[in-house]
Order: structure tokens, then sequence, then C-alpha cells
């Protein structure tokens, strides 16, 4: 994408016409760390505790599992559902015990802070509330609405839940702007109700038309 300052944004919107702006949460504002250490350290290790198996081996298996099941299906994102599952008892302590693990990238508040002046901020994400409970914390202040579409809508970001979170912010989809790093549920997803989506890819390997940080979509929206 290319440096548009106050032309049209895509499609011929304005920046102007934009009310609300819509960030996704994990890989977009919150580094992997945390999910990380809740899906890929702490689980597998309750499990080989309870199993009496080595960690490597309830890693793999743990994995497995998760695959089997796949992030296209609801239960992928409910982490009560994997701890009935597996029979790890309550997960509380276990996202308690990751609550350091929660690191937001560096140009996450300045970027917040400077768009809050002239928009409303929400959370769309796919992170059940349970989860994003412990990522928003110190950002959370900034943003006037949560939406979490495994909690609140029981679906994963399809393009019904775009519209539905649009009719509950009684605004136009073409009066939003969301950003997050799945292509699909991020980018795909919200263009086809009409929302002025951006694909964030930190990594910088993935489609050109891209953008790498939340700095260039401040880029976009502030003059």
């Amino acid at each position: 994408m290319n440096q548009i300052g106050w032309g049209p944004l895509k499609n011929g919107i304005f920046p102007g016409c934009i009310r609300i702006v819509s960030f996704d949460a994990e890989g977009t504002l919150v580094t992997p760390d945390f999910s990380q250490a809740v899906w890929r350290e702490a689980i597998p290790a309750i499990y080989a505790q309870k199993k009496g198996i080595e960690l490597v081996q309830a890693k793999e298996i743990v994995a497995m599992e998760y695959d089997r099941i796949g992030d296209q299906r609801l239960e992928w994102y409910d982490i009560n559902y994997w701890f009935r599952y597996l029979h790890l008892g309550a997960p509380e302590p276990v996202i308690q015990s990751c609550q350091d693990k929660v690191f937001y990238y560096p140009e996450v508040t300045e970027v917040l802070s400077s768009l809050a002046n002239q928009y409303k901020l929400i959370i769309a994400s796919g992170t059940p509330l349970e989860l994003l409970h412990y990522l928003l914390p110190d950002v959370e202040p900034y943003f006037t609405q949560v939406f979490s579409s495994t909690s609140h809508y029981r679906q994963l970001k399809t393009p019904a839940f775009y519209l539905q979170m649009c009719q509950a912010m009684n605004v136009k989809p073409s009066q939003v702007v969301h950003v997050g790093d799945n292509w699909q549920f991020d980018f795909l997803n919200p263009q086809q109700v009409g929302i002025n989506a951006f694909h964030i890819d930190r990594a910088g390997d993935d489609h050109q038309e891209s953008i790498s940080n939340l700095t260039e979509l401040k880029s976009y929206l502030l003059p």
C-alpha cells in the first residue's frame, strides 16, 4: 500500500468518513508470547503431570489434538473445551501463571493514543473473553467496546460477525476500518461486507499489499 494521506483510503472512502477503527488483538496489538505460553507450554505441562509422561511426549500429543480440531472450528479457540477434553481441571490458574508473557508491540500505545483522539476504537477478536481479559488490561482504556466473536456470537470472525458488530455499534461497514494479522479472518472476511480492511504482516514475508506495523495504519488515518 502506498501513503495516501487524506486522499481516498480505498474504494473512494475518505478518512473523514471513518468513525470506528477496529483492532484484532493477538498478532496485532499483543505478541504471540502469551498464547504460546498457555497453549504450547502450560497446557502440555499439566497434561504431562496428569498422565505421568515426559513433557516432550505431552507436547506432541496435545499438538496433535489441536491439529485434529483445526482453526476453522470454534473448539480450537475455547480454552474451557480443552481443559474439559484433556481433563486438566480449572483453566484460570494456568492462564494466570502465564500473565508475565503479555507483551505489546512497541508502537501500540502511541498509535492507540493518537487515533483515540479522532476515532472510536474497538477490539474485534476471535480470542475468547477469558484470555482477552489478560491480554488487554494496559490498553483497554483506549477502547469503547470489546467484541469476541467466539464468546459473544459463538462463531469465528466470519462476514456475519462483522455485520453484527457494525449493527451493535450502529455504524455502516463503510464507516469502519479493521486491522489484523489473519488474511482470511481480518482482511478478506471484513472486506466482503464493505469494511475497509488492512492486513498487518509483521514478519514482512506474506502479502505485498500488507502493512508491516500499526504506525503505517496511523499514516492512513491521520493527517
